[in-house]
């Protein structure tokens, strides 16, 4: 069935809406109609979407290519959950083995999945970007740990007739952490998610190209939250390459300055300033968007203007969808469905629009799904439509 809300919020048919699982795409990729005022909303289901994945695929291709990585290696990122998740799905395919540092408030599904995959993570508090033990600075440090070892242990293959274990010790805070590496490591590659711009590439080649093919080349507006901004930027790019007059809007969840950055064209205030924060405040539920500062990435954008997005927004959202479309979303995605939502408004009926479901609501059930969490902080929701976004 297909189906949509109009611009009063009632459920009606329309043959206009692409919904789940229908359409002449390929196989390996989904559409979803999402409950928007709008000609025809689109959603691109990113965790069954191949460009997505190729995104994280290219860092690791390229490394291979020019010698930085090789069979062996170790790969680092820093990451909320959800690039480490493709990350430690892809590396063994390379040969590789992956090693993740994660905030420790991100929901601990998320490193559940990345172990159960292979990988190894490391949990450690959230402090701001500029301190040495961000969770994207520790990653960095770790490969360049790896390549230590493989260094040494050229040198020695072997000890007692078995696989030597080299264990580097390290300390965050006033805890003493350890992780070991395999005799046999080849080095180690920082992926570095937010700063390489095969992040951007990927969905300038991959993304972009699949949304244009698959609406026929016939959509009016794109919007997406930004975690380290390629998927924006890539996309945005390559759609206003190809047709200037779609637009691209940011959808910003609280606590980042990127909506100042675009509508103002200033990152933010003096008080906001991710750099005088050691200690990083409960800014927002949703989880692998928000940053406080320009990426390579980002910088690649091309928008035509930002949103400003509310956590109660996005846990409104998630639940009207999963009771009318029988999605089950996590908080990226559901930010993006509320950015859908408000550019509908802003340019009116009767237009196309796109926006990425780029997390499932299984990575996310000890936090932004889990009643009791929301109740603690003020974010139950209440709606049964749209209302809650001035829909009625």
């Amino acid at each position: 069935m297909r189906s949509k809300y109009d611009m009063t919020g009632e459920l009606q048919q329309d043959q206009n809406v692409l919904t789940f699982g229908e359409g002449g795409f390929e196989a390996s990729t989904s559409e979803a109609s999402v409950l928007l005022p709008s000609k025809s909303p689109i959603s691109k289901l990113g965790t069954t979407n191949p460009s997505v994945s190729n995104a994280y695929k290219r860092p690791q291709i390229d490394a291979l290519e020019s010698g930085k990585l090789t069979r062996g290696g170790v790969v680092t990122e820093g990451s909320a959950g959800s690039t480490a998740i493709s990350l430690a799905t892809v590396a063994p395919a390379y040969g590789c083995k992956c090693h993740v540092v994660i905030p420790d408030d991100a929901a601990i599904e998320k490193s559940q999945i990345i172990e159960s995959l292979g990988a190894t993570v490391e949990r450690v508090r959230p402090v701001s970007i500029t301190h040495r033990d961000h969770f994207v600075n520790i990653a960095r440090r770790r490969a360049l740990e790896a390549n230590e070892v493989a260094s040494k242990h050229r040198k020695s293959d072997q000890m007692n007739g078995k696989p030597l274990e080299q264990t580097i010790d390290y300390t965050i805070g006033e805890e003493k952490q350890s992780t070991a590496l395999p005799h046999n490591c080849k080095g180690g590659f920082f992926a570095d998610q937010f700063e390489n711009l095969a992040n951007y590439q990927a969905h300038y080649e991959g993304t972009g190209p699949e949304i244009w093919e698959q609406t026929g080349s016939s959509l009016d507006a794109f919007v997406a939250a930004a975690g380290t901004g390629g998927t924006v930027a890539g996309v945005s790019r390559f759609l206003q390459e190809k047709n200037p007059n779609i637009k691209c809007f940011l959808i910003d969840p609280p606590g980042s300055g990127l909506f100042n950055k675009v509508t103002r064209g200033v990152m933010y205030t003096r008080e906001e300033a991710e750099g005088r924060r050691l200690k990083n405040p409960f800014d927002t539920i949703t989880e692998g968007i928000r940053i406080n500062r320009l990426t390579q990435n980002f910088m690649m954008a091309k928008l035509d203007g930002a949103f400003r997005g509310t956590d109660l927004e996005a846990v409104e959202m998630s639940r009207v969808l999963l009771k009318n479309e029988g999605l089950f979303l996590g908080s990226s995605s559901a930010m993006n469905c509320v950015g859908a939502v408000r550019v509908a408004q802003s340019i009116g009926p009767g237009h196309t629009i796109v926006t990425i479901l780029g997390d499932s609501g299984m990575r996310h059930l000890s936090k932004f799904c889990n009643a009791e969490y929301l109740s603690q902080h003020g974010l139950t929701p209440k709606a049964t439509g749209l209302e809650f976004l001035g829909i009625r």
